[in-house]
């Protein structure tokens, strides 16, 4: 199951049936099934403070993944600041609702097994976004 929810922001404009058979198809791609994973939507000072409390970090961010699978099942959970989506597509000169499905996606991915932070996984993550993207 997937869910989603909001604190402290709006609820974003995603057609959540539609996010949810997207999301399952892109964790096939990988041979996973969804069990439970839940999104949280928030703004940069709820961010910040999980970031804080969670993993020591003292900085914003756009998104948060909490990676609990269990085999081939993804289950986490995901917080992202709609507020740096925003300004990382203002700033990227991208639409708003692509940058934040790239996002959405981008916590799916990471419970797939992509990373970003060692050599050439950054461009590697890149490239898995936009595949799947290209699925929505």
């Amino acid at each position: 199951m997937i869910t989603y929810n909001n604190e402290n922001i709006p609820f974003p404009k995603i057609r959540r049936r539609d996010t949810t058979a997207w999301i399952r198809r892109v964790a096939a791609s990988y041979g996973k099934t969804v069990g439970e994973v839940g999104y949280l939507f928030c703004n940069d000072e709820k961010i910040l403070e999980v970031n804080r409390e969670f993993l020591q970090h003292d900085y914003y961010t756009d998104i948060i993944t909490f990676d609990y699978d269990e085999g081939d099942t993804i289950n986490g959970d995901i917080v992202i600041s709609l507020d740096t989506v925003r300004s990382n597509a203002e700033q990227l000169g991208k639409d708003y609702n692509e940058e934040l499905h790239r996002v959405i996606i981008h916590g799916i991915l990471h419970l797939c097994g992509q990373n970003d932070k060692g050599p050439g996984e950054r461009e590697q993550m890149e490239a898995a976004e936009n595949r799947a993207l290209e699925l929505l």
